[in-house]
């Protein structure tokens, strides 16, 4: 056999955790298994690999390895003893590929059903406040007629004749291991172990029937969008008896006309005019409780902003906090002028001067001086 490492051959570190090797083992056999793969290297290369794995998966085997080497393996070097192996997992993957199964996927063990998922549209004060919300979405559900059996009133499912009612058929294999013995799903009954002779008529023999289902539902204050809710046992229906799916409410928030969220902070920019920045004024701002007023200090700048605490967005797990209103103050220079403004402007304009001066004084201080104190 191959006289590489036998991590380099599974594509592993020498510190690989047991896990980390039965996946690197699983990768390969998958790739290199010779019913899968036509390289005419392929078999050889498929019992390097499990050489390799039936070393590295033996912990006493492993440690004389690492200690020693090959000559540390002695007689128990070569192709793994297949007699201490469970290889049942792996081998169900590599042969589920071309349609065979070892006998434990067709058996009739209970199943989880499928999750489902739908979008939920919600406006800006909805998320941030929360809201009970009615969905209606469509789902699987037991047949109401037949009870989920898939046969017509008045009717049984009869045993499959070509399985014996275990769902799978067993054939016989030539592999260059050897004969194998392996099962594939019962071409007649499709793993079911029985035949429907009188499909019911509602669900034509599936046992399901497709429904519209309304629900209302809680969204706590808080949320944004992308959020997800998980609805647990509100999904497709379990087989065999297993529980059912999941239902994934994902929500989507509409854009507010001038509020922006950040995180639990809200956004709001604010138009003052120049009279207001110069000399200050007391303006009424929207938040989401409703108007505030607001102080605007005389000789406010443009790109001031100003805090309203705790008038954002609460917290989704924050025991009633919530975050801030931030208010970023833009002076609003007019394009129009009516004939008054102008000269009022224009006597600003001669008082302030045109000579550029070094900021000794604020720009209040040189509008008070400009106006006569």
């Amino acid at each position: 056999m191959s006289n590489r490492d036998y991590y380099e051959i599974l594509g592993v570190p020498r510190g690989a955790s047991n896990d980390d090797i039965k996946a690197a083992f699983r990768k390969l056999a998958r790739q290199y298994h010779p019913d899968v793969n036509k390289s005419s290297d392929a078999e050889e290369k498929f019992k390097e690999i499990n050489e390799a794995y039936g070393v590295l998966s033996d912990p006493d085997k492993r440690a004389r390895y690492d200690r020693y080497g090959r000559a540390g393996l002695g007689d128990l070097g070569g192709m793994p003893d297949f007699a201490t192996m469970d290889f049942n997992d792996i081998f169900e993957e590599i042969l589920g590929g071309f349609g065979f199964s070892t006998g434990r996927r067709a058996r009739r063990s209970p199943r989880r059903g499928r999750d489902l998922q739908m979008t939920v549209s919600l406006t800006f004060e909805e998320a941030v406040f929360g809201v009970e919300k009615e969905i209606e979405f469509q789902r699987e559900e037991t047949c109401s007629t037949c009870g989920g059996s898939g046969a017509e009133p008045g009717t049984s499912p009869t045993r499959c004749a070509t399985c014996g009612g275990q769902g799978e058929v067993r054939q016989i294999r030539q592999t260059f291991l050897g004969q194998m013995m392996q099962t594939a799903t019962c071409p007649t009954c499709n793993g079911r172990g029985e035949v429907i002779s009188s499909p019911c008529h509602t669900c034509r023999g599936s046992g399901l029937e497709r429904k519209t289902v309304r629900k209302k539902v809680q969204i706590p204050a808080g949320v944004d969008a992308g959020t997800q809710i998980r609805l647990a046992g509100e999904g497709g229906p379990g087989v065999y008896g297993g529980p059912n799916g999941s239902l994934y409410l994902v929500l989507d928030v509409q854009a507010h006309p001038f509020f922006k969220r950040r995180e639990n902070d809200i956004l709001l920019n604010l138009d003052i005019n120049v009279a207001q920045a110069a000399l200050g004024a007391e303006v009424e701002v929207p938040t989401l409780d409703g108007s505030e007023k607001l102080r605007i200090p005389a000789g406010t700048q443009p790109g001031k902003i100003f805090t309203l605490k705790g008038k954002g967005v609460p917290h989704l797990r924050g025991n009633g906090r919530r975050g801030d209103q931030l208010i970023l103050v833009n002076v609003e220079i007019p394009d129009k002028l009516t004939r008054e403004q102008r000269e009022l402007f224009e006597k600003l304009a001669e008082s302030l001067g045109s000579t550029v001066k070094p900021k000794e004084k604020g720009f209040l201080d040189w509008l008070n001086e400009a106006l006569g104190g």
